[in-house]
């Protein structure tokens, strides 16, 4: 039986498909989420910035957490987005998606003015305050207006709910700063703009990244060969997948895995504008890396 509050391995920032209407393709969703089950990962983290969480309204959001959980069926953790400039939305957020049956939430900050250090920290609390499940904090500096300090990520530790973070800092140093300040009171995630195979050598328990939903098998097949030790295997392979990750970093970030699923069948449709979705040439690009990869 599968511990649903032990966070560890891969997890797919899964994308949103909509229609040309904005509605939530949640058969499609459904029938990603089950294949990515079905090639090994070990956890689903809808509402990620893959997901396109800040381009979404409530309605859209409770449908890709709703879909996600029922495709789920219980087989592997689901870690929702919360997401706002608001700290009492983004608390009314944890508490219905933890009614929808998520496993556990992934608590990201918008802000638009800028934030000191005790108002990112009261923000984050108040969440893991809202809800008894496991919360994730999210922090990415190339994207929010406020990033969290050393100190305010050790604080975050102590609360009895926050136990993880996925830092997409693209500094690997931070990562072990934080383990050596933290222990095993904060577990770590990588995110793509790390090393994933560097991380897991320096203590990390796995990644959250939209190019995992390009690369389930290859991405798990990776994690195996960090966990057993078996690192010149793990290179090697890490050196092959990394091309999906200087895409990723290349491109917008739901057009590029969004460009991508569609190439392998998935109707995911458009990135939701104004972003635009990849040219032909730069869709080339993504096939072409899908190839070398698989």
């Amino acid at each position: 039986m599968t511990d649903m509050s032990d966070f560890h391995g891969v997890f797919p920032y899964l994308v949103s498909p909509t229609d040309a209407d904005g509605g939530i393709r949640t058969d499609v969703l459904g029938k990603l989420c089950d294949d990515l089950i079905k090639a090994g990962v070990h956890g689903l983290a809808p509402l990620g910035s893959t997901g396109e969480f800040a381009y979404l309204n409530r309605r859209q959001r409770t449908a890709v957490v709703q879909a996600t959980v029922e495709a789920a069926q219980g087989r592997v953790p689901v870690l929702a987005g919360v997401a706002s400039t608001s700290t009492a939305d983004a608390v009314a957020q944890a508490k219905s998606y933890e009614k929808l049956g998520a496993t556990g939430i992934l608590a990201i900050l918008e802000a638009y003015f800028p934030l000191k250090d005790a108002q990112v920290e009261s923000y984050f609390k108040a969440i893991a305050d809202a809800v008894d499940l496991p919360v994730v904090v999210y922090t990415n500096p190339q994207f929010q207006r406020s990033d969290l300090t050393i100190d305010v990520v050790a604080r975050l530790a102590e609360h009895p709910r926050i136990k993880y973070i996925k830092d997409a800092s693209n500094n690997t140093g931070r990562l072990l700063s934080i383990m050596n300040r933290c222990g095993d009171e904060l577990r770590v995630f990588a995110a793509s703009s790390h090393i994933p195979a560097a991380v897991m050598l320096i203590g990390g328990v796995g990644w959250m990244a939209g190019p995992a939903c390009l690369a389930p098998r290859q991405s798990v097949e990776l994690y195996n060969l960090c966990k057993d030790g078996q690192w010149e295997a793990a290179l090697a392979l890490q050196r092959r997948l990394w091309r999906l990750n200087e895409a990723f970093a290349k491109f917008n970030l739901a057009a590029c895995i969004k460009a991508g699923l569609t190439i392998q069948g998935y109707d995911v449709g458009d990135p939701i504008l104004p972003q635009a979705a990849l040219g032909a040439d730069d869709r080339k690009v993504i096939a072409a890396v899908l190839r070398d990869i698989a």
